[in-house]
């Protein structure tokens, strides 16, 4: 961590703080009765009735000061926004002598009528005032000033990303804009959840630390119990437990919650995400699709308003259906090769012959994800769902009902990310089995990313689990889409980050 040493500012704001104590003003007291908003107050004042304003109690931190003789304005801004607060001396003669030593940053509340300025700016005349927070930190506030057109001019703007991720308080005080991305997620993550309530599906909560991990080909972070002494693991997946339920008698199930998988971070990757999983008993991949289109086609109405969804320079269109395209189809559009059938030795002399780096030993899985991402993912812009993937690269999905070597999943990529992944659920325990031992040989030849044997599960599929169709949305990646934003760290109150480096 960086030393907390203080500068002269923040030296003199602990003098005003230890000179209001000295004169009896409680710097932090237990409460306030707010009972307005900025918003609602600039909303709902009228200039013909001012009188249902006439008693307001507002709260917020103070952006602005504008100090005279005998009176003063600021503005503090709240939850909604921000207001004007006008305090003469005459009204407040003892709490105008400590307004001096207020500062940016402080937290006060302020009860008074509302009214309009000659200037036409809606405002609070002060009748009483209380500091409710002194604030000991210089904020980095940005200095605004109007043009000669009329264009409001920024300087100073705290713009530094590391900082503003580290320190996300300060960049929701500042940048107040921003919240409009979290407030969009909520809804979001809401609406999502009333979709899938209104169609009687129960959302659950399965295990965080596992025994076991399972679901996905990712390497776990490792923890320990010191009362069992036994290892533990961080979910990589919801997706193992969830089944448990369907094969319990639940025909419906989804859970939203953390996954942690320890791997590096980028644009696209954080270590700990916001995963959605959802299975239903008696459907397969193919009606899965059609819930997948008709919810994002939801989702994009319900909070913006519109299917066409402006995201790096482009225009998303997420009205269905979607584009549906077999993945060897796709590798031989974008590659030229058809690459379905070959052996090792093969892929990777087709790899090499695309410059794609690979190492003696690779799994066919692992040469073929390497040549999707590096020339079929940046091509797959608009809403496009990839079908029938190969088996080694599959390990939880059915076998392809008409495609041998194949099997029944699909991914959703738009704008060339991955956004969503469904499975014809695999529910023949001894080809499950088969697969999880095949994934433990890999582990064993080095394949860190490769799944474990889970016994309880494997027993789990062989009290018998119905027909059924399972999907996995990254909800952070939903997020981006819809509030057009390309990293996932613009998305993430506190994403992770590098540890500070002292000074």
């Amino acid at each position: 961590m960086l030393e907390n040493t203080k500068n002269d500012q923040e030296m003199r704001r602990i003098e005003e703080l230890e000179l209001l104590e000295k004169a009896g003003v409680q710097p932090f007291p237990y409460n306030f009765d707010k009972i307005h908003t900025c918003k609602f107050i600039i909303d709902n004042f009228s200039d013909d009735n001012p009188e249902i304003l006439s008693e307001v109690a507002i709260a917020g931190r103070i952006s602005s000061i504008r100090r005279m003789g005998k009176a003063s304005f600021c503005h503090i801004n709240d939850e909604t926004g921000k207001l004007q607060i006008y305090i003469k001396r005459d009204d407040l003669p003892d709490f105008y002598e400590h307004f001096k030593m207020l500062d940016i940053g402080d937290i006060i509340g302020v009860k008074g009528y509302a009214f309009r300025t000659k200037t036409g700016e809606v405002s609070v005349h002060t009748r009483q005032m209380q500091l409710l927070c002194k604030s000991l930190a210089i904020l980095p506030i940005p200095k605004e000033e109007i043009d000669e057109n009329g264009n409001k001019i920024i300087h100073d703007a705290f713009e530094d990303k590391e900082l503003r991720y580290r320190r996300r308080y300060l960049d929701l005080i500042v940048n107040s804009q921003i919240k409009e991305v979290f407030i969009k997620r909520a809804k979001i993550i809401s609406n999502m959840r009333k979709y899938f309530d209104d169609k009687g599906w129960l959302e659950v909560e399965t295990p965080i630390l596992q025994p076991l991990y399972g679901g996905a080909s990712a390497r776990p972070f490792i923890t320990h119990h010191n009362a069992l002494d036994v290892d533990q693991y961080l979910r990589i997946a919801l997706e193992l437990y969830l089944k448990r339920l369907i094969v319990g008698g639940f025909e419906g199930v989804y859970e939203i919650g953390k996954v942690f998988r320890n791997e590096g971070m980028d644009k696209k990757h954080n270590p700990e995400f916001s995963l959605m999983e959802i299975y239903v008993a008696y459907k397969d991949y193919f009606w899965m699709m059609e819930m997948v289109e008709d919810l994002y086609s939801h989702l994009a109405l319900s909070v913006c308003n519109t299917t066409d969804i402006e995201f790096d320079g482009k225009v998303i269109n997420l009205q269905k259906p979607f584009r549906r395209a077999k993945m060897f189809d796709l590798y031989k559009e974008y590659t030229g090769y058809d690459l379905k059938g070959r052996t090792n030795a093969e892929l990777i002399d087709i790899a090499h012959k695309l410059k794609v780096e690979i190492e003696p030993g690779t799994t066919n899985m692992k040469i073929l994800d390497e040549i999707f991402g590096s020339f079929v993912e940046p091509n797959l812009i608009q809403p496009t769902f990839v079908m029938d993937y190969p088996i080694e690269m599959s390990p939880l999905a059915k076998i392809h009902r008409s495609d041998e070597g194949l099997v029944e999943r699909f991914e959703l990529f738009i704008n060339g990310a991955e956004m969503a992944n469904a499975f014809s659920e695999l529910n023949d325990s001894r080809d499950q089995r088969a697969r999880l031992e095949e994934q433990a040989r890999n582990r064993a030849a080095g394949d860190e990313e490769a799944m474990v044997v889970d016994e309880d599960f494997l027993y789990a599929l062989e009290v018998g689990m119905p027909p059924t169709s399972g999907l996995g949305i990254g909800i952070d990646r939903l997020v981006m889409l819809l509030t057009g934003q390309t990293s996932i760290r613009d998305v993430l109150f506190f994403p992770q980050m590098k540890p500070e480096i002292s000074r």
